[in-house]
Formats: structure tokens, C-alpha cells, sequence
């Protein structure tokens, strides 16, 4: 299987951090709004694309682009095991929201055959079902991008607990998280004044959703990824990067990796 190359410990990034600094400190006390509003005109972030998984939370980012910039390109990762409410609740908020430039991700056909014949790779391996229909396939579709937008948020769990507006992602490309400042009461406010149809599954207790096989209902008082990849420790389907290299599963501390070491 081929999959993404990681960053070299060598690759010189100093030029990209600087930037991501400096932007962090320029919008530090700016609104989510602002942030996605100023991100998609600053020169110093450059082509912007957003990717959406069209999951229960992602009408809010959809929306606000759909107001500051329609014509936004709008990456959907189609990775041929979501849900068919999924499909379908994203054909209704293209049409709903008149996105005009919504791109579906798929893995080659190719590699499908070469990897997962039968559909079965989740079963058995599933960081490499993630990034033979999800990690590869966006990377290539992110090539063109100098940044993109995630929805990614602080409350998420703690390999998200510290995430800024602007991230560093390759030596080359900027992460722009406009609402990793916001809590689950943001978002449920942001619905309802702007009525926004939600995910039918959420309804259902999947307040977190992503393909079939490796998404299950979560319990109330559960962490609200708990039901993604249940019974495993991975937490992230390697779409997410930091210095370079595909997360997994959590990012170990200072102390971990002195033990380590």
C-alpha cells in the first residue's frame, strides 16, 4: 500500500512558522467568523479550500462559508462506507446552502482493487482502510492548497485541547481551525438562529459521525468521539497531522516521551 510520506526531521519549516505565528497573534481575539472571513482573503494564508465531512457538526462551517465566499471549494471525502444519511444529508445542504464548488474525494479505483478487493480492510487493519480512502486521497486533492479549513475544536478530546486558529502542517501548507475556540453550546446556538437542518443520525446518539463500519451510538456523559473506532485506541483517522506525521492515536506528553526515550 502506498501511503502518505511524512515530513523529514531536516525539512526547514522556520519560514512557515513564523507566518502561522504571526497569524495566530494578528486574529488571537478575533470571532470564529472573522477568522474564516479574513483567512479566505489574507494574502499571507494564500488558496483556501474547506474540507467537510458533512458529519453532525459540519453545517456551521458550511454555512458561514456559504455567506462570506459561495464559491469556495469544498473537499468531501467520499470514502465509500458512510452512512446513507450521510450522502444524503450532503446533497441536501449543497442544495440548501447553493454551494457551488463541492468536490467529491474518492480513493482510485486502482488502489481500491490492489488494497481492499472485498471491502473488508476495516476489519482487520484500520489505519490502513483510512488512509488508502481518506489520508491519501485528500492529500492528493490538497495538493493544489496552500491552507484548508477543518472544523477541528478544542472540546473535541485531548488531542485537540491546545489547537490554535492557524496550524503548521507541512513545510508548505497552514490548517485554519475558525472554531477551535467553541463549545457545543456555540454550535447548537449557531443552528438554531440560522435554522440549519441537522444530521439525522444525531438524533440517534451519534454526535460524532464517519464511516458505518467504525461508528457507533455514544452514551449520554460519554466523550462525544467515544462511538468513532469504539474499543480501540485510535482517535483520529489520520487526515490530522503534527510535524508532519499522521495522527493516530494520542499525542504522547513530555513525560511520555522522556519514558520513552
Amino acid at each position: 500500500m502506498t501511503l502518505l510520506p511524512v515530513t523529514p526531521p531536516e525539512a526547514d519549516t522556520s519560514e512557515i512558522d513564523a507566518r502561522v505565528a504571526e497569524l495566530n497573534q494578528s486574529y488571537r481575539h478575533h470571532a470564529a467568523v472573522a477568522v474564516l472571513e479574513r483567512a479566505l482573503k489574507d494574502p499571507a494564508v494564500g488558496n483556501v479550500s474547506l474540507v467537510s465531512s458533512f458529519g453532525a457538526e459540519s453545517v456551521v462551517l458550511l454555512h458561514m462559508v456559504s455567506v462570506i465566499a459561495p464559491g469556495t471549494p469544498v473537499l468531501f471525502i467520499d470514502t465509500q462506507m458512510l452512512f446513507p444519511e450521510t450522502l444524503e444529508y450532503q446533497r441536501t445542504l449543497a442544495d440548501k446552502l447553493k454551494l457551488t464548488d463541492i468536490r467529491s474525494i474518492v480513493a482510485a479505483d486502482a488502489a481500491l482493487a490492489l488494497d481492499d478487493p472485498d471491502g473488508t480492510l476495516h476489519q482487520f487493519n484500520t489505519d490502513a482502510c483510512c488512509a488508502l480512502r481518506k489520508t491519501v486521497p485528500l492529500e492528493n486533492a490538497l495538493r493544489e492548497f496552500d491552507a484548508w479549513i477543518t472544523g477541528r475544536k478544542r472540546y473535541q478530546g485531548s488531542t485537540r485541547a491546545d489547537i490554535n486558529f492557524f496550524e503548521v502542517e507541512t513545510p508548505t501548507r497552514i490548517k485554519i481551525n475558525p472554531l477551535a475556540m467553541w463549545g457545543r453550546e456555540d454550535l447548537e446556538e449557531y443552528m438554531v438562529e440560522n435554522r440549519l437542518p441537522r444530521h439525522p443520525l444525531v438524533a440517534k446518539g451519534y454526535p460524532s459521525i464517519g464511516c458505518a463500519p467504525c461508528t457507533s451510538p455514544v452514551k449520554p456523559g460519554e466523550d462525544p468521539r467515544a462511538g468513532r473506532w469504539r474499543g480501540a485506541a485510535k482517535t483520529e483517522c489520520g487526515i490530522h497531522f503534527i510535524g508532519g506525521k499522521a495522527v493516530r492515536g494520542p499525542i504522547p506528553t513530555e513525560t511520555d516521551k522522556d519514558q520513552v526515550a
